[in-house]
């Protein structure tokens, strides 16, 4: 695969902050469709699970509900790029672990890349962050309890990055997957797939940019101890 020298994932927030409980909105969701026009994050509070798609930001709640940004609220967390796809293959009747085990053959494990798979899915397995109130919980109490959706022959777009084991703290080393129905019905952070048929598309990155919440007084005050919340990241992933 040849690398766009020019592409780069742009990312507001750490995941290893969020999972530590710094869950304070630091930016508009909004500044990020100046660095891409593809990605996921969440809201203040760990709110659900954002979703950004052709340039229209969108964020599944913890009812199940998907509503359309306007750009204005407040993100602790997201990451985008703007999506070309170099890889383009059709898979048919494939479980998750199929389709990703395909992926890692395609693509460099030292290199960010951006996964799109299009397509019918026989199931979709998801769940969705509820928001959170001050004093934040670290997210792995958040995921232990977290509401989950299934939905059964349904057409729709996963969304997501994989993540350099280099980067796990910053990111979530391996994949870290959205999904959002075509009816804009259904969605949320994927936790497992089946794919009747459909297509899969990957962008190798050629940069990681980092922007850090410099005027946010928890961030700046409160050292991420990546020891302790690395096996939260594995466990709410």
């Amino acid at each position: 695969m040849i690398v766009k020298t020019k592409s780069y994932i742009y990312q507001h927030g750490t995941l290893g902050g969020l999972m530590q409980d710094l869950m304070e909105g630091t930016e508009k969701i909004g500044t990020l469709s100046n660095y891409g026009n593809f990605g996921l994050g969440t809201l203040e509070g760990s709110n659900g699970e954002v979703i950004f798609l052709d340039g229209i930001i969108y964020h599944a709640d913890e009812t199940g509900k998907i509503n359309q940004l306007s750009g204005e609220e407040l993100t602790p967390y997201a990451a985008v790029t703007n999506f070309e796809s170099d890889v383009n293959y059709f898979l048919s009747n494939v479980t998750d672990d199929t389709v990703k085990n395909w992926i890692l053959d395609q693509i460099s494990h030292n290199l960010f890349a951006a996964v799109k798979i299009e397509g019918l899915f026989k199931n979709m397995h998801v769940r969705v962050a509820p928001k959170q109130e001050k004093p934040y919980p670290r997210f792995v109490e958040i995921a232990r309890n977290q509401p989950e959706f299934e939905a059964e022959d349904i057409t729709g777009t996963i969304v997501g990055f994989f993540t350099p084991g280099l980067f796990h703290g910053a990111a979530a080393a391996g994949f870290h997957l959205h999904f959002i129905s075509d009816d804009r019905k259904f969605g949320g952070h994927v936790l497992d797939f089946q794919l009747s048929e459909g297509s899969v598309n990957l962008m190798e990155l050629a940069e990681f940019r980092q922007h850090f919440p410099t005027e946010n007084a928890a961030y700046l005050k409160n050292e991420i101890k990546l020891d302790e919340i690395t096996k939260d990241i594995e466990e709410a992933e």
